[in-house]
């Protein structure tokens, strides 16, 4: 099993593109299953999730071939409606397919959903959703069995801003009779992208990118080519690598708008933030951080996302700051291997106190999901000395080859083989 080898403080400078973006790409791989024709899909990053919805949908009988950050499906012989467990399992993106199943072909069975272990995520909102639609969805020996012969336009009022439930709902709706209107409805740039693409694919959907989503069922959508929108996490990620080693990095290719919440919180900790047009800049200024609170929430709020990678940050802050994670209250695995570098914090169900330190040191750690992965590389990267991170195969879920865009900007990584 891979590690990463990381030899921690040196600033980093320099240039990176950012990947596309991996919560854009997986539920659009899904809408393919919409219509029939070749697709192709542009900016896409090599991740080890795209590969396993690639797989999912080749399951499902689409042909799927990858080249170049290009992926062409082929939904011509679609003919299997179901999502195994052996598969989904491993990633929760996979009950993705499940409207569009239902929608396209009337039918459906979805294993129940895996993927990081962050606390309880339910899909109970994909289901009620559903069900208002019009199809008979019933929970058996661990999977979701659905079928319809035609699901008609409702109105469906989200408990809380669900982005898999908004996403999933939206492509079972675009092939209903009448009008559905979806409120409530998550805001997050994938959600857009995911909403642009059906619309290209002849999908009618106002209110895009706002809290109320309108669908008048079409009866037919088409095959199209579509580029997936950069991935503001892994920009983020590395804006918050800039100011953890004390250093300036220039992300290009993504959307700084994407990423308000973050530039504001950077600011307020002293960071230097310069937005262009389609690239932003971030500068460490102090030789320790500002000690800045967040609470994340959905978007525009702070992103889930980003809460492990910045706590890193505020290790390192002078002074105490206080992180709540108010998406998954369970989210902080993270904090125990933080702790093995030398890091001062204290849980309180969904609350993190983190009392600043002048240094981190290195140490073994292992990663436990994919942003608690990124979340310890940033720690890595500023701690003295030597760190190990285990389990990177968490980091190659979301990350497109993480280490050799930090490599260009002159970290001390490598990858090696970790053995059993």
């Amino acid at each position: 099993m891979d590690k990463l080898i990381i030899n921690g403080g040196t600033p980093l400078h320099g240039q990176i593109q950012a990947s596309g973006a991996k919560n854009a790409v997986l539920p659009i791989m899904a809408a393919t299953l919409l219509a029939e024709g070749i697709f192709h899909i542009h900016n896409v990053p090599d991740l080890r999730d795209v590969k396993t919805m690639a797989y999912l949908l080749r399951i499902i009988g689409a042909k799927v071939d990858y080249e170049h950050n290009t992926l062409t499906i082929d939904t011509s012989n679609c003919s299997f409606f179901e999502a195994p467990y052996e598969l989904v399992k491993t990633m929760r993106a996979s009950i993705y397919v499940l409207g569009p199943l239902l929608a396209r072909f009337g039918e459906a069975k979805v294993s129940l959903p895996g993927g990081c272990a962050i606390g309880a995520r339910p899909v109970d909102l994909h289901l009620k959703g559903l069900s208002k639609l019009g199809a008979c969805v019933v929970l058996e020996k661990g999977y979701i069995q659905a079928s319809a012969n035609q699901m008609a336009g409702c109105t469906i009022n989200l408990d809380v801003p669900s982005v898999g439930a908004t996403g999933n709902l939206l492509m079972a709706a675009v092939l209903t009779t009448g009008e559905t209107t979806i409120s409530n409805a998550a805001r997050e740039p994938d959600v857009v992208a995911l909403a642009e693409f059906l619309v290209k694919m002849g999908a009618r959907i106002e209110g895009i990118g706002t809290a109320v989503l309108k669908i008048k069922g079409a009866a037919k959508l088409n095959a199209v080519d579509f580029e997936i929108v950069p991935d503001r996490i892994e920009a983020g990620t590395f804006m918050i690598a800039a100011a953890i080693t004390g250093g300036e990095v220039e992300i290009t290719k993504c959307n700084p708008r994407h990423v308000d919440s973050l530039t504001a919180k950077l600011r307020e900790a002293g960071v230097l933030v310069e937005e262009g047009k389609e690239s932003i800049t971030c500068k460490s200024t102090r030789q320790r951080p500002l000690p800045v609170n967040i609470t994340t929430s959905e978007y525009p709020g702070f992103p889930t996302d980003l809460q492990a990678q910045w706590m890193a940050l505020m290790c390192l802050a002078g002074g105490s700051s206080i992180i709540t994670d108010t998406i998954f209250f369970d989210r902080f695995t993270h904090t125990a291997e933080l702790r093995r570098l030398g890091a001062k914090i204290e849980l309180n169900e969904n609350t993190a106190f983190v009392g600043g330190v002048e240094s981190l040191n290195g140490a073994p750690v292992m990663s436990t999901d994919l942003r608690a992965s990124a979340c310890l590389v940033l720690a890595g990267l500023a701690a003295r000395g030597c760190t190990e991170v285990h389990r990177i195969y968490h980091l190659d879920r979301g990350y497109e080859r993480i280490e050799a865009k930090l490599k260009k900007l002159g970290a001390d990584i490598s990858r090696q083989d970790g053995g059993l």
